[in-house]
């Protein structure tokens, strides 16, 4: 009874307690964090009253309150504070880190979890770091800050697209790009240009790195099968930016910057080393007794006009240059919200130009995301994210001769870009000049793409929660090319022109059910029942012509002679039904995550289209056990492990069936033909993924970081299988095969100095992967069906594509003529290029060990932060070598080598690269003296700046300014003196159609320096 009263007395006793402690007054200060930083959305209350609570953004506060109450301060992540109000009007905190940070909540797929909750392998990227990388494509700045991820970009043009491999290979001839999410629901991502000849094109260009708070990347089974058969090359999520219930805060980006080529890649020739090899080559074939003689014939031949005018240099690299290329990125938004309501919105502008002229990319975007409480138990969101983007394209992936970047490597450095008078030099022949092409045709990539999420949610019930989602990802694509009638390659047809134009439609439909509930207070349990279903529709409609009747006529209406017109339309769907459970026990001491997915794929028969993905993960926080709770030096330790199976069906569409093609012409008229040859048993490449994980924080944190070891086994590939050409098809897609791909990872953080005024953290990333193929098809006699092609090969027991051709022995000191091993590993040596053997030369262009190091310094207001990543254990070829870096007639008289080319043989004794200079033509000899090892280190970021103290801005009404200075690529470091090319190689296969890891004549990266400004008010 006693106990009753008092609580039917407390609200007297607070009511009384407050009016004891005098008149209110207006209580006003800064929270910053342990750096001295403001914590913007700090949440201010006064204990035990129902008014005065505040949640700001800027860090600083003002609140009502009385002497003697007091004001608790909490934040995410920081240990709350409470200050009792006294005689002063101020109040500033100092917040001091939490030693739970871990606790933080990270989106996991189609649920968020606890830090500690999680049991599978996920790595969070948040915006600061996403922010260090000046670059169209978002997924570049993943490079090095992400443990067994692979990231290499396939061209430095402005907007191309980024490889990104995962914990490896999983599959040989099927897809092994992972999955986009943005804001919870699958995207198309990847190449959306034209494929071939020209420029790629990223889809994630269209993305405003300034609109995004956070990537995360799922790699093992316990957080990608809830994605089915896309969730086994692993999933990035992307999660933009929302707003806070509070003031509206306006925020401005901005960075101005100059680029260059990050290496310099390899040196042309001069005319005077063409003089001095061409004679070399004609002494050496026997046309004249002496270079001397030879040399003299060449002056008076075709070096007569060079000679004459004094032996200028045309220096086609510099002619072509676009020195200090201009990249800028600007972005202004605004969120806040009331009750009820948030908002975030922003509108953006980016342009980057190429670092040789005839290239840029330039995009506009905007986005709008909102929520809105419809009522007490209804939730309207939305999500819109929506950009232009252009980009003058190159000619890249091959010998284009109109193409400026591979210039300097096809013209004669005896043909000058400019006449006496400052004209172009109109020279002719089937190499023409690009700097009036850059200027007279086009090539242009665009596309306009909208991404919008919408979603409503209903809490029906107690602990329930129904929400319906739909979603749109639509990409309107349009490519043009036009070639003028008077100079070049459209000299001959008087002028040419194409446009293509695609429309990309992928819906995405989504209900669910949650079911959240506490057993008791020491067991926890969270259920979701999802149903989804997705639509892509590709409609294609292009044509070309030649013939214009005058010169600046450019559309395909203004053509006299139509050369081609192409429409299709293509469809894929999928639908699937998913489960989620997870359980957690005393405080999180003990959890359990459970997912079922059954999935069907229209890229299968009715019989084989539906498939089963599932997976179980659990998770011991030891640290939560009585033996480590009050330790002093373990603050968080986690044990974890997951198995699970995922899908992989990235294959053509209707590759089950047999079908006929009617876009023939025979004489004129329509003509039918087999196209496709079917299988109808085709089904799902699986992926068996095992992780096991270890989690740990030391001394406060001081120390944190994981361990983990994954072995993924790829089961039933989808592989593209050789067949008798007497069948009529070279290969038919079959399940068939295994590969295996394990390894470890290490992340490791050490906040070093962590006080109010200075703070030093450093960080890093390791990762090895071992990929190996360990079962293939197998022909009648028993024989196993190995799959080569010129320079790689498939078979048991070896990584997927592994390089395989014939080793390399040197040059003959006393004749000068390379060799061959015959037996292709030592001994026995030959001349003749067909007499030796092809063998393994170990590893493929994917790299086997991958690291990221980061540096985090802060000095009051001024900070530096550097990143570095480093890729090895693996090998690239030169893929011209034949026409530039040959001893042979192409790179001396039809083209333009390079000056590794000086390093040959010349007379009996001489230790050289290069055998001795040749007139000939020789034939394309693929072997191991054009593979080279690819390791290679790089700093990707370096970013110094000062943020002004926030006291300094009051005046001006400002909460936030920070200047810095950040530059891109400062540095690269290749092992292989020999590989003049950036190592960073195209390692895709393109479903088994090029071999990953060639070097090319694409663009480099870039090195950019770049002055930037963070404001908000």
């Amino acid at each position: 009874m006693r106990t009753k009263f008092l609580y039917m007395l407390m609200p007297f006793l607070v009511l009384c307690m407050s009016f004891s402690f005098g008149q209110e007054k207006t209580i006003s200060g800064n929270v910053t964090d342990a750096t001295g930083l403001p914590l913007p959305g700090v949440s201010v209350v006064v204990v035990g009253t129902t008014n005065g609570t505040q949640t700001d953004f800027d860090g600083n506060y003002s609140i009502s309150a009385s002497v003697g109450q007091v004001l608790r301060f909490s934040y995410v992540g920081q240990k709350t504070v409470e200050m009792t109000v006294g005689a002063s009007s101020s109040i500033n905190v100092h917040m001091e880190d939490d030693a739970q940070a871990l606790e933080e909540v990270v989106v996991t797929g189609y649920t968020s979890q606890k830090r500690s909750d999680i049991t599978g392998s996920i790595v969070k990227v948040d915006s600061e770091k996403l922010g260090e990388i000046i670059a169209p494509s978002v997924d570049q700045a993943l490079q090095g800050n992400v443990s067994g991820l692979t990231v290499s970009s396939t061209s430095g043009t402005p907007g191309s697209v980024a490889n990104i491999r995962i914990r490896g290979i999983s599959s040989i001839t099927a897809g092994n790009d992972p999955l986009y999410v943005i804001d919870g629901v699958p995207v198309t991502n990847g190449n959306v240009g034209t494929s071939g000849a020209y420029s790629s094109l990223s889809a994630l260009a269209g993305l405003d790195q300034n609109n995004i708070a956070s990537i995360t990347v799922l790699k093992d089974a316990s957080a990608t099968a809830q994605y089915g058969a896309r969730g086994s090359n692993g999933v990035i999520l992307i999660t933009t930016k929302s707003g806070k219930a509070g003031k509206t805060v306006f925020s401005i980006n901005s960075t101005y910057g100059f680029q260059n080529d990050a290496i310099t890649g390899p040196v042309p020739l001069t005319a005077a080393n063409r003089l001095e090899l061409a004679a070399e080559a004609y002494f050496n074939d026997g046309f004249y007794t002496s270079k001397d003689e030879a040399m003299t014939d060449l002056l008076a031949g075709p070096f007569a006009e060079w000679d004459a005018n004094g032996r200028p240099e045309a220096r086609w690299d510099q002619a072509v240059a676009n020195k200090d290329a201009i990249i800028q990125q600007h972005s202004f938004s605004a969120s806040g919200g009331g009750e009820g309501h948030t908002f975030f919105a922003s509108l953006g502008y980016m342009q980057q130009e190429a670092t040789v002229i005839g290239s840029d990319f330039e995009r506009i975007s905007g986005s709008l995301n909102f929520s809105k409480d419809l009522t007490d138990k209804v939730t309207f969101s939305s999500s819109n994210q929506a950009s232009h983007m252009l980009q003058n394209a190159f000619l890249e992936t091959s010998a284009y001769f109109e193409s400026p970047r591979t210039v300097k490597y096809f013209i004669s450095p005896l043909l000058l870009p400019y006449n006496e008078d400052g004209s172009y030099n109109l020279f002719g022949g089937s190499l023409p000049n690009p700097l009036y092409l850059t200027e007279n045709n086009s090539s242009k990539n665009r596309l306009t793409r909208i991404v919008t999420n919408n979603g409503v949610t209903y809490d029906f019930a107690k602990g329930f929660t129904f929400g319906s989602t739909f979603n749109v990802d639509f990409q309107l694509y349009n490519f043009r090319t036009y070639s003028n009638p008077t100079y070049g390659y459209g000299e001959a047809t008087s002028g040419d022109a194409s446009q293509y134009d695609r429309t990309n439609v992928f819906y995405v439909f989504q209900n669910y059910v949650d079911y959240n509930f506490d057993l008791n207070e020491d067991h926890s349990f969270k259920f979701k029942l999802l149903q989804e279903y997705q639509s892509n529709r590709r409609y294609f409609l292009g044509g070309d012509g030649q013939n214009f009747a005058d010169e600046g006529l450019q559309n395909l209406d203004n053509l006299g002679t139509p050369t081609g017109v192409s429409s299709s339309f293509s469809d894929w769907y999928v639908g699937a039904y998913m489960g989620l459970l997870n359980y957690s026990a005393f405080n999180s001491k003990y959890v359990l995550d459970l997912s079922y997915r059954r999935e069907g794929n229209s890229r299968f028969s009715k019989d084989n289209r539906w498939g089963n993905f599932w997976s179980v993960g659990a998770a011991w926080n030891l640290n939560k056990e009585e033996f480590l709770a009050n330790s002093d030096i373990v603050n968080a330790l986690k044990l974890r492990a997951s198995y699970g199976v995922t899908g992989n069906a990235l294959i053509d569409l209707n590759q089950y069936q047999s079908l006929f093609g009617y876009s023939a012409d025979y004489g004129g008229e329509g003509a039918q033909y087999v196209d496709t040859f079917g299988n109808n048993d085709l089904t799902w490449e699986t992926s068996h993924t095992l992780d096991v994980g270890v989690d740990f924080g030391l001394f406060k944190n001081v120390v944190s970081g994981s361990v983990a070891y994954f072995n993924r086994d790829s089961k039933d590939l989808l592989l593209d299988v050789p067949l008798s050409r007497t069948t009529g098809f070279s290969s038919q897609v079959q399940n068939i095969g295994e590969l295996n791909n394990k390894g470890f990872e290490l992340d490791l953080n050490f906040n070093v100095i962590n006080t109010e005024d200075l703070s030093l953290s450093i960080g890093g990333n390791l990762s090895h992967v071992k990929n190996e193929i360990t079962k293939l098809p197998v022909d009648p006699n028993g024989e196993e069906r190995t799959i080569t092609t010129v320079r790689t090969r498939i078979e048991t027991g070896h990584p997927a594509y592994a390089w395989y051709m014939p080793t390399w022995a040197g040059v003959n000191p006393d004749t000068g003529v390379e060799e061959w091993y015959v037996n292709g590993v030592d001994g026995a040596t030959t001349t003749n290029f067909n007499e030796a053997e092809a063998v393994f030369q170990g590893g493929n262009a994917v790299p086997t060990t991958t690291a990221g190091l980061n540096l985090n310094f802060k000095y009051k207001g001024f900070f530096l932060n550097a990143t570095g990543y480093y890729a090895g254990g693996h090998k690239v070829y030169e893929g011209w070598h034949l026409y530039l870096n040959q001893p042979n007639a192409y790179p001396i008289l039809a083209f333009n080598g390079y000056t590794s080319l000086l390093d040959r043989w010349q007379q009996p004794g001489d230790i050289a690269r290069n055998g001795k200079f040749t007139t000939s033509a020789t034939p394309w000899q693929r072997h191991s003296k054009y593979l080279y090892d690819a390791d290679f280190m790089r700093l990707r970021a370096v970013t110094v700046g000062y943020d002004v103290p926030s006291k300094a801005l009051e005046s001006i009404g400002l909460t936030k300014l920070s200047i810095f200075l950040r530059g891109n690529n400062l540095l690269t470091w290749v092992k292989d003196d020999n590989l003049l090319f950036d190592p960073e190689v195209d390692i895709d296969s393109q479903n088994g159609t090029v071999d990953p890891g060639e070097t090319g004549l694409e663009t480099p990266p870039s090195r950019s320096i770049s002055l930037g400004v963070n404001i908000n008010f």
